[in-house]
C-alpha cells in the first residue's frame, strides 16, 4: 500500500503503552556488530521493508511485533534502519516503534536511511522533481519523528535514468568487458549526459545536496538493481561539476549465492567513481532463497525450480537454505567491508541473524558452511550472476 504524497496519512499506534518484555526480547550475550565505513554503519542494517504488507499481513503490523523487533535490534547493536515511501507502511510503522522507544533509545542512538522518487510500480509513479524530492523528505521526517535524516537515496534510479545498453535479463559482467562501450562505461564517457533521464537524476541530486547543506540530510546517494547503470550514474555525478562524489550507494540482490556480481563492481565504485560508502542488500534475493519465494518475484520458472532443489540440498543444514544464504551474504560483505541490509520481521529473525553473523565472524563451522555453499552454487550453475531486466521490458 504505497501512500501518495497528497493523500491523508494513516496512523499506526501500539495496542497499549505496556510493550511486552519477555525472554525472547533479551539479546544473547556476545559481540555486537562493529561500526564500519565512512558513515560508521553497523555491519547489519535492519531492512524495514519487512515492516510492511509487502512481506507481512496487516495484523502483524498492528500488534507489538514491529516495536519488539526494532527494540531487540537496537539492543543487539543494529542501530541503522533502511526504509522507503515505496515500502507502503514501513516508514509509519518504523516511526511509531522508534517513538515508543525514545526514552531508552533517543534519536542520537540510531541512524535512519530512506529514499525518495519512487511511489509506485509504473513510470508515472516516479517523480524526481525538486519540489517532490523536498516534499518527500519532509514527509519522511514527519513519519519517522525526526528533524533530520542520516541518508536519503534516489530510489531505483534505472527507472528514471536514460536507458544506455540493452534492457534484458542476463549477466551484468558483460558491461565490464566487451560491453563497456554499449553500457556507457568506457573511459572518456564518464561525464556524458545521455538524455533527459540523466538530467533528471542530476537535478534531483542537486536538491538533495541543498538539503544536505541545510543540515536536513547528512548523506545522499542512489539505489537500484542493474549494476552497470549504478556505476554509470556514479561516474556521471563525479564528473559533472559542481557535483561531488556520491556519499553512499546501495545495490540489492547482487551479493548472493545465486548472483555475486557486486564483488566485481565494488573496486570500480570505490576507486573509479569514488563512492564513499557502499551497502549490499537482500542476501536472500527478496525472499527467493527461501522455501517459499514471494509470488511476485521476477525469477523465471527455471530459476524457481533450481531454488526448490537448493532447499533440498540444504535439507540437513540447520536453518536450511535461508541460513546458508544469509551466512554467505555476511561473509562476502565482511570481506568487502560493507554493511548488509537484511529484512527482519520479528524477534526470532533478529536472534537468528545475529547468531549467523557471529558464527561467520568467529569462524564457526567455516569449512562445513563453505562446502554447503558450494553445493548450493552448483544448483544455480545455469544462473550464475544472472539478473532480471530492470526496468522490465513491459513497464507501463
Amino acid at each position: 500500500m504505497v501512500i501518495r504524497l497528497d493523500s491523508p496519512q494513516p496512523v499506526y499506534s501500539l495496542p497499549s503503552f505496556d510493550i511486552p518484555d519477555e525472554e525472547e526480547d533479551v539479546p544473547t550475550p556476545g559481540v555486537p556488530p562493529s561500526l564500519i565505513g565512512p558513515l560508521e554503519l553497523p555491519e547489519i542494517v535492519l531492512g524495514a521493508a519487512a515492516l510492511s504488507t509487502i512481506y507481512n499481513k496487516e495484523s502483524h503490523l498492528l500488534g507489538f511485533v514491529p516495536v519488539r523487533t526494532v527494540r531487540l535490534a537496537l539492543r543487539y547493536g543494529i542501530t541503522t534502519f533502511d526504509t522507503s515511501p515505496y515500502y507502503g507502511e514501513s516508514e509509519l510503522v518504523l516511526g511509531t516503534a522508534l517513538k515508543a522507544l525514545e526514552l531508552d533509545f533517543p534519536r542520537s542512538s540510531y541512524k535512519l536511511m530512506t529514499k525518495v522518487g519512487r511511489y509506485g510500480r509504473t513510470r508515472a509513479d516516479f517523480d524526481y522533481s525538486p519540489a517532490t524530492i523536498r516534499a518527500s523528505v519532509e514527509r519522511s521526517m514527519s513519519r519517522l519523528h525526526t528533524t533530520y535524516l542520516d541518508t536519503v537515496y534516489l530510489h531505483d534510479v534505472e527507472y528514471v535514468a536514460t536507458q544506455v545498453g540493452p534492457r534484458e535479463a542476463g549477466s551484468s559482467m558483460v558491461a565490464l568487458g566487451e560491453g563497456k562501450a554499449e553500457y556507457g562505461l568506457v573511459e572518456g564517457d564518464e561525464g556524458k549526459v545521455w538524455g533527459e533521464g540523466d538530467q533528471r537524476i542530476l537535478g534531483a541530486l542537486a536538491e538533495l545536496q541543498k538539503m544536505k547543506d541545510e543540515g536536513i540530510v547528512k548523506s545522499i546517494g542512489i539505489t537500484g538493481y542493474p549494476l552497470p547503470t549504478l556505476l554509470r550514474l556514479a561516474l556521471l555525478v563525479l564528473h559533472t561539476p559542481p557535483y561531488k562524489p556520491l556519499d553512499v550507494l546501495l545495490s540489492y540482490c547482487h551479493s548472493t549465492l545465486q548472483n555475486d556480481a557486486f564483488t566485481a563492481f565494488v573496486p570500480l565504485f570505490r576507486e573509479r567513481a569514488r563512492v564513499s560508502q557502499l551497502l549490499t542488500a537482500s542476501p536472500l534475493c527478496m525472499g527467493l532463497l527461501t522455501p517459499t519465494p514471494p509470488k511476485w518475484h521476477p525469477a523465471p520458472p527455471e530459476l524457481l525450480k533450481a531454488v526448490k532443489q537448493a532447499n533440498v540440498v540444504c535439507g540437513e543444514w540447520e536453518g536450511g537454505l535461508p541460513n546458508v544464504a544469509i551466512g554467505y551474504g555476511y561473509r562476502t560483505a565482511s570481506r568487502m567491508s560493507m554493511p548488509v541490509v537484511v529484512g527482519l520481521s520479528n524477534p526470532r529473525e533478529v536472534h537468528e541473524n545475529i547468531q549467523v553473523w557471529r558464527a561467520i565472524k568467529e569462524g564457526k563451522n567455516d569449512n562445513a558452511r563453505v562446502v554447503q555453499e558450494k553445493e548450493v552454487s552448483k544448483v544455480f550453475s545455469d544462473f550464475v550472476n544472472w539478473s532480471w531486466a530492470s526496468p522490465p521490458s513491459d513497464l507501463l
